[in-house]
């Protein structure tokens, strides 16, 4: 493909995936918001020890959308229809399955799973509130996050953007009418939350209605070997959204030990801003991967190194930009989040956020780089990048550095993690010796 033409397409991907992806996550951050404005520090530590089911309910959703879309693109670019479509129709059996799992998990282990988080007796009823009903809406989580990476893969990215900043938009106006003229609390809050996937699989359905959709449910016939396929691609979306939930939790334990419930809460604020902040790699990522799948399918090396370098370049633009707003507007960024203008709070997170935010473009070459090994079926690679940044270094990390330096070692195991993944991701790339199909 022309370079022109690849390039444009590379742009209109990504830019619309990046404001989908900030749409999206702006669920949770519009909980921030309005959670401590409306309910408190007390609120506020209730929604961050909640937010890693969330994680996990979305991890799942992302699994099976971007294994299943990813192998749909390779078969659309190596023109097996069939094949194509059975890739949707099983992805669509395995949402069924896990929705299933997760809603009688919210019926009947729901007050298991608050006690596990770490709940004590002043947030506990609000943790918990929050955590059963978003495993009661992960049927429409899952099926919404499924949607969108085959919409996208089928060349709508523009409909997949409207439906993230469709969903997004009515849970931010849901979030202040619930928790304030209704006065319903984290309930509220939760409702808002989850009402915003329902509404964008509304708008994803007209994909279908108008005729544009190139995937098609099958006559239901399992085929191990693209289900195994399928979940091996997926799995580093599921590392990267579950290990931030099991991070959060690391993270939560021992920010508890050294501030106690002020520290969680100042955690939070970090942890959410840091949900958006991704959100921009994720998109970068997530929009440069419907072009190079296709391109891998079609056999186009020469397009692929191409679009990696796009999307590395983008990735550190945005970083300089995003790390030089933070640093200048820090105060007054956490005073968002501070209606009480509780000072330690407020000393806490703005230190805490100088620190922490140094790995942010360490973090998006690595999403990046991760996304692309899955977008050319390099699972492997794929998955070693996810389980390092997400388990392996970032938890011992965290232990070691917060016993050395205490707070300050918790802000820094963050960007010491990202730069030493970075630099196995680099090794991880450059060790191809030739770049060929599988």
């Amino acid at each position: 493909m022309q370079s022109k033409k690849l390039f444009k397409e590379f742009l209109q991907y990504v830019t619309l995936n990046i404001l989908g992806m900030i749409g999206l996550s702006c669920y949770i951050l519009a909980d921030t918001f309005f959670v401590s404005n409306g309910l408190g520090a007390d609120g506020l530590t209730a929604l961050n020890l909640a937010i890693p089911v969330y994680s996990l309910i979305h991890g799942c959703g992302l699994m099976l959308g971007m294994g299943g879309a990813t192998k749909y693109s390779i078969f659309r670019g190596r023109k097996e229809t069939a094949n194509a479509n059975h890739a949707f129709s099983n992805v669509l059996c395995l949402t069924l399955i896990l929705s299933v799992l997760f809603f009688f998990a919210g019926i009947f282990l729901s007050e298991k799973i608050t006690l596990i988080l770490g709940a004590d007796g002043n947030v506990f009823n609000m943790t918990r509130t929050y955590l059963q009903v978003i495993l009661l809406f992960s049927p429409a989580f899952l099926a919404n996050d499924v949607l969108i990476c085959f919409v996208r893969n089928d060349g709508n990215p523009k409909l997949a953007m409207t439906a993230m900043l469709a969903g997004s938009a009515a849970n931010i106006f849901l979030d202040y009418l619930f928790i304030f003229p209704m006065k319903l609390g984290i309930l509220g809050a939760v409702l808002a939350t989850g009402a915003a996937p329902a509404i964008s699989i509304c708008i994803l359905s007209w994909h279908r209605i108008s005729k544009q959709n190139h995937f098609h449910l099958q006559k239901l016939k399992f085929f191990p070997s693209l289900i195994r396929d399928t979940v091996s691609l997926g799995i580093p979306s599921l590392i990267t959204e579950a290990a931030s939930g099991i991070v959060m939790i690391v993270f939560n334990f021992i920010i508890l030990g050294l501030l106690g419930n002020i520290g969680v809460a100042a955690y939070g604020i970090i942890a959410n801003l840091s949900l958006v902040v991704i959100s921009i790699y994720t998109g970068i990522a997530q929009g440069t991967q419907p072009i190079i799948s296709r391109a891998y399918g079609c056999g186009d090396w020469t397009d692929i190194k191409k679009l990696l370098k796009y999307a590395v370049v983008t990735t550190l633009l945005l970083s300089a930009c995003i790390f030089c707003v933070f640093f200048a507007c820090t105060d007054s960024i956490v005073n968002l989040f501070n209606k009480e203008q509780n000072i330690r709070l407020q000393q806490t997170a703005a230190s805490g956020m100088k620190l922490y935010f140094t790995a942010i473009p360490f973090a998006g070459f690595n999403i990046v780089l991760s996304t692309y090994f899955t977008s050319i079926e390099r699972a492997v690679k794929a998955q070693t990048i996810s389980l390092l940044r997400g388990f392996f270094i970032i938890i011992p990390m965290t232990f070691l550095l917060s016993r050395i330096w205490g707070i300050t070692g918790v802000w820094l195991s963050f960007p010491i993690t990202e730069i030493i993944v970075a630099v196995t991701g680099l090794i991880l790339k450059y060790s191809e010796k030739t770049l060929r199909r599988k």
